[in-house]
């Protein structure tokens, strides 16, 4: 792969092209080594024995369960849905999980990103779609790809605060029907049309429209800020970093190869079953496709033509899912005879440049969170990371195992390295398993608990990328079993 990336940053165009600005982001002098790992090397972990990261005066606050939908590609067996049937079902399935009274939840969070306009706040229809209690509150919020982060985060401060004991956080994202307007001078005429009083003024308002007023606005995954498309920063930043497109498509397919173990493994066990009205009953991921290198080789640029290495196969693909998580302090929890998976431990959201930096979130988070609990890399046993596309993923890796980047972005003095590949992502990840924009949140930290159980880690590190330059990381405790 590094001599991949000579020959490639001999034929692509200088990073100054595409970026406006010369901006480079290793030293020239670093030397970084290969990140790529098959994920052959899963193994048990083997941990020394460890501080608990308890504070005292603060409440232990636990993850109890977690759930979400089968992720279908949008325009699948969703596809005649609204994206509250997919919250609703997530719902239920905690609520079969848990066997949770329906009225014993003292609040319910969720995040999305692109609203259906006819349930702006989700979370309140789903809930009560899904049966519980009318009396509970429910809110929705909004943080690009780390929505669902996000609702959790809200639920832990409720929990902290002494407002709540008990609180429901999700997520959802329905692509396969998102809304298109019309123009915005179409828009005008027909409200003023809605407020004519003669038929006079109806008249010369139809009368006024033009074809061009008929052309609809479609939704992009675009910067307002830069109307630069997600994909392409996600191109020009793999460049800024050396990151090849072999490295990409070798990422992707690990990714699509872990994913399609753990399936088979019954490893993915937050999956429930959920059967479509008027269609089958879905019951695992449909994204998840093991390909070859050669397969993906053939793939063009998606982005930046004819010389981006961003393709179709090395992004995630638009997803429609649905998560949901139960979170509870510690002593209610126990209380109620749960057994927790979990504590959720400190986190932190972090904002940076959306231009040249946009997808850098986990690599000022990553940092921030290990000194905020006081651990290193080495402290951590599991590792998941959202997959927005592989060069995303790389870039960060190559960003968290910078001296240089440590020293001139983020005001350290060295870096912290980069995850050991034998504890990151190893069931697969957002390019394989999809990524509902709201719902991904609650994937992955529920997979950490998971894989914290299965491998016999005691902590886990979230971390995420999104839209406007923003990030999330989060430090995850094992339960004592």
């Amino acid at each position: 792969s590094l001599c991949t990336s000579n020959i490639i940053s001999n034929i692509l165009p200088p990073v100054s092209l595409w970026t406006g600005t010369a901006v480079r982001y290793l030293d020239k002098k670093e030397s970084v080594k290969p990140v790529i790992s098959t994920g052959s090397e899963q193994r048990k972990v083997q941990t020394k024995s460890k501080k608990t990261l308890a504070k005292p005066g603060v409440k232990n606050i636990v993850l109890v369960e977690g759930v979400r939908t089968p992720f279908l590609l949008s325009g699948t067996t969703y596809a005649d849905l609204m994206p509250h049937d997919l919250a609703r079902a997530a719902l239920q399935g905690l609520l079969h999980k848990t066997s949770l009274p329906k009225d014993a939840v003292d609040y319910i969070i969720y995040g999305t990103v692109i609203q259906e306009v006819k349930t702006s706040n989700v979370a309140r229809e789903a809930s009560l779609g899904a049966g519980f209690s009318d009396k509970i509150p429910s809110h929705t919020v909004t943080m690009a790809c780390i929505s669902s982060n996000v609702a959790m985060t809200t639920g832990v401060g409720l929990i902290t605060a002494g407002q709540c004991d008990t609180i429901v956080a999700g997520g959802v994202e329905f692509m396969s029907d998102v809304p298109i307007r019309h123009s915005r001078k179409m828009r005008k005429t027909m409200l003023a049309l809605n407020r004519a009083k003669t038929l006079g003024q109806r008249l010369s308002l139809i009368g006024s429209i033009r074809m061009a007023h008929l052309t609809p606005e479609l939704p992009a995954v675009a910067e307002f800020s830069t109307a630069e498309t997600m994909g392409h920063s996600a191109d020009r930043l793999a460049a800024a970093f050396g990151v090849t497109r072999l490295e990409q498509d070798e990422f992707a397919l690990r990714s699509h190869t872990l994913a399609k173990q753990a399936q088979d493994a019954g490893l993915l066990s937050d999956v429930i079953s959920f059967k479509v009205p008027g269609r089958d009953t879905v019951a695992k991921d449909n994204g998840i496709r093991p390909s070859s290198m050669e397969q993906l080789a053939k793939l063009k640029p998606a982005f930046i033509k004819p010389h981006g290495t961003v393709t179709a196969a090395n992004s995630s693909f638009l997803t429609d899912g649905a998560s949901a998580v139960l979170i509870m302090s510690e002593e209610k929890a126990l209380a109620m005879g749960y057994k927790p998976k979990a504590y959720l431990r400190d986190f932190v959201f972090v904002s940076q440049d959306p231009k040249d930096q946009l997808l850098l979130g986990p690599a000022y988070g990553t940092p921030k969170v290990l000194a905020r609990a006081g651990l290193t890399m080495d402290d951590i046993d599991v590792f998941e990371f959202h997959e927005a596309f592989a060069g995303q993923i790389m870039a960060n890796l190559k960003a968290l195992d910078s001296d240089w980047f440590a020293q001139t972005y983020m005001g350290r003095k060295v870096k912290v390295g980069a995850p050991a590949m034998e504890k990151f992502n190893l069931w697969g990840g957002s390019l394989s398993l999809g990524h509902p924009f709201g719902a991904t949140g609650c994937r992955l930290v529920t997979t950490v608990a998971h894989r914290l159980l299965k491998e016999g880690g005691q902590y886990g590190l979230v971390a995420a990328c999104a839209a406007g330059g923003q990030g999330h990381a989060m430090v995850i405790e094992a339960y004592p079993q």
